[in-house]
């Protein structure tokens, strides 16, 4: 697992996850940032159509374009199906482009929709959306990776690992095991907190935290700490909380409420970040 983030609520924010060269959102200052990176990246996945999460994507496809790289790669682009900002906006990147050197592909998702992002053999790794809560006339998402692992069936459990692997050998691996989705990731997107069911049993939950003092929100289309806190002691199975999208009004406080928020949840053993919103985040 590696992550390069940016995240500054109102600003900029996008997440690149290294292992898929997949990015979530591109807020302005990405291209500056990853500098001929961009080539590497293969799909990207936009949450909704707000400013700060889909500024950087012309200056993206247009590095590709003019930069040194590799031409060859494909980028393929997934967003909200419907979500008409990003469509006018993707749109109008394809006008002042219309000479693209490289292949590019745009898919609008809907809900619930698989997107393969690595298959070899028996190993599978996709992207799901599911639908958040942000503002009433946007269209978001936020999305899970996901990774189709197996796991040993009931009736084999008394066997020993010699006598699995003799009749993995001799009937196939299929008679023993069932294959399952694991949810590795489960990233927000802008949201409310979420749902204790879309958290439950992802490994590593990133999600916005624009407000580490509740009372400081004004319109309810962001999230709390509080309530992010309250709602993650109820899920099972998260080994890590990384929280991004941090109003820059806490830019002196990040490690006090850091620390809080490891207290609030110290028994439920999970590792909690904080993406600070005037710096740039790598783990």
């Amino acid at each position: 697992m590696e992550f390069r983030i940016y995240s500054k609520a109102l600003y900029s924010t996008w997440i690149l996850y290294r292992p898929e060269r997949l990015l979530v959102d591109v807020g302005e200052g990405i291209s500056t940032i990853l500098g001929n990176s961009v080539f590497a990246i293969r799909d990207i996945f936009l949450t909704h159509g707000h400013v700060d999460h889909i500024a950087g994507l012309w200056g993206l496809v247009n590095t590709r374009n003019n930069a040194m790289g590799d031409r060859k790669k494909t980028l393929r682009i997934h967003y909200p199906s419907g979500n008409r900002k990003i469509e006018a906006f993707i749109d109008f990147i394809m006008q002042m482009n219309p000479s693209l050197r490289y292949e590019m592909e745009i898919f609008p998702l809907v809900l619930g929709q698989e997107v393969f992002l690595r298959q070899a053999g028996s190993f599978s790794r996709s992207m799901v959306p599911f639908g958040v809560k942000h503002t009433p006339s946007e269209i978001s998402f936020g999305y899970h990776i996901m990774e189709e692992r197996r796991k040993l069936r009931p009736k084999y459990s008394s066997l020993s690992q010699k006598e699995l692997a003799e009749l993995a050998l001799r009937e196939g691996r299929d008679t023993i095991t069932d294959t399952y989705k694991k949810k590795l990731i489960t990233i927000s997107g802008d949201s409310y907190a979420l749902p204790v069911e879309e958290m439950n049993e992802s490994e590593t939950v990133l999600h916005e935290c624009t407000f580490l003092v509740t009372e400081d929100r004004r319109n309810q289309n962001h999230a709390a700490l509080d309530e992010i806190i309250e709602s993650v002691k109820m899920t099972r199975g998260i080994k890590r909380l990384i929280l991004y999208h941090i109003s820059s009004r806490y830019s002196s406080q990040v490690s006090k409420w850091k620390k809080r928020a490891e207290e609030a949840l110290a028994d439920k053993g999970i590792q909690v970040l904080l993406v600070h919103p005037e710096r740039y985040f790598e783990l």
